[in-house]
């Protein structure tokens, strides 16, 4: 038998992909669980709704990946992004977020680990490859964050996405 040799760029690149899809998945989750009008709910002027927010996801994956990364045209309109205000249908919004990150991590698993250290810029910044890469699931796993959490809001329930430590039932004194 023989061992493939220990790659730890394709570790990371690998690690990267599913985190990607996991989070990607559990916004879909919740895109899906909420009723239309509430994906474009914000709780003030100063917030965004979890439909600004994965189309903020959409864009960003796009611009630094398949974009910065895979060298596809940069179309991305950031300030609408923002102020979409819907009702862009669900379906619409799932599909565009779920291709993106399907095709932003076909670029990643034909990114060699040789050019993870390459530089190259985009929105202003000057970074490497492996930078980036790790900044895009960084932000993505934030934004996620505050999907679910609008979701719990909105739904009042735990999405069961983790299992969270039973209740301890209270001891009477007496």
């Amino acid at each position: 038998m023989t061992r493939k040799r220990f790659d730890p760029g394709r570790e990371i690149l690998d690690e990267e992909i599913h985190r990607l899809k996991l989070y990607s998945r559990r916004i879909l989750k919740c895109l899906d669980m909420l009723p239309e009008d509430a994906i474009w709910w914000r709780p003030n002027a100063a917030s965004n709704s979890a439909g600004n927010l994965a189309l903020h996801l959409a864009g960003n994956v796009r611009q630094w990946i398949i974009s910065g990364l895979g060298g596809a045209a940069d179309v991305r309109q950031r300030d609408h992004e923002f102020s979409e205000r819907g009702p862009m249908p669900r379906r619409l919004l799932a599909t565009l977020l779920a291709r993106t990150v399907n095709e932003a991590c076909g670029v990643l698993k034909r990114t060699p680990t040789s050019r993870l250290g390459a530089r190259f810029s985009k929105q202003g910044f000057t970074t490497t490859r492996l930078r980036a890469i790790a900044h895009v699931t960084e932000h993505f796993a934030y934004h996620a964050g505050q999907i679910l959490y609008i979701t719990k809001l909105k739904l009042g329930r735990d999405l069961r996405f983790t299992r969270l430590p039973k209740q301890k039932k209270r001891q009477k004194r007496g």
